[in-house]
């Protein structure tokens, strides 16, 4: 069975890493376009770089939670891919071997001379580090106004598949809502989010749970299909 899984900021929380962003739309106290946009990187490149030098470092002291080792488990059994708009690689350190990151990845920078010309990063990132071309470095990550590299290849995957699960995210914020149009009319949906944004129906099962909880569930209940 072929199962596709749309993991959110829902599915990281519970392994430490804040969500960054609140009500009030501020990122640890900043206005996301000036720490998460072309325009801001290149207003202030020293404060977009701290902004993710500190969630970099964050990053490698937390650990994938249950929710991550159970779906990298679900690959003993299925073909699953994970498609995530979370820029941690914790899915990857759970296991799970077939990972589509729609917003980039955090432990990866590129050039802004060669979009193509990308490298693993683990330390902080300065002003002043350049690619072999002598042009700063960047955080690989997709800034508001940027297109979403990886969407084709996420449309393609989701239109193949038989089940779809989606956790900790509110499936709410675009280009990522609109995947779940693109899977197969066949499809049951398993969503799990604490507060879910959708109701139970014929085609859809809701557990309205945290992802260390849910997804465990989840996976118990697809397995009856």
């Amino acid at each position: 069975m072929k199962i596709a899984v749309l993991t959110g900021a829902g599915m990281s929380a519970e392994s430490g890493l804040k969500t960054f962003r609140d009500s009030n739309g501020l990122w640890e106290g900043h206005d996301v376009m000036k720490v998460a946009s072309p325009q801001g990187f290149a207003n202030d490149p020293g404060l977009v770089l701290d902004f993710y030098n500190q969630r970099r470092r964050q990053l490698l002291q937390v650990e994938p939670n249950v929710a991550h080792i159970a779906l990298s488990e679900l690959e003993k059994e299925h073909e699953v891919v994970i498609i995530t708009q979370n820029v941690d690689d914790l899915h990857e350190r759970a296991g799970s071997n077939h990972v589509v990151h729609l917003h980039g990845e955090l432990l990866k920078v590129r050039s802004t001379f060669d979009e193509s010309l990308i490298m693993d990063w683990r330390n902080d990132l300065n002003v002043g580090d350049l690619c072999e071309y002598k042009h700063q470095l960047r955080p690989h990550i997709v800034w508001f106004g940027e297109a979403v590299p990886m969407m084709d290849t996420a449309i393609q995957l989701i239109s193949e598949i038989d089940v779809v699960m989606i956790v900790g995210t509110s499936m709410q914020v675009y280009p990522a809502a609109g995947l779940i149009q693109y899977a197969p009319l066949h499809a049951p949906v398993y969503f799990v989010d604490p507060n879910p944004s959708i109701s139970s129906s014929e085609r859809i099962t809701v557990f309205a749970e945290k992802a260390t909880t849910g997804v465990p569930k989840a996976i118990t209940a697809l397995k009856t299909i």
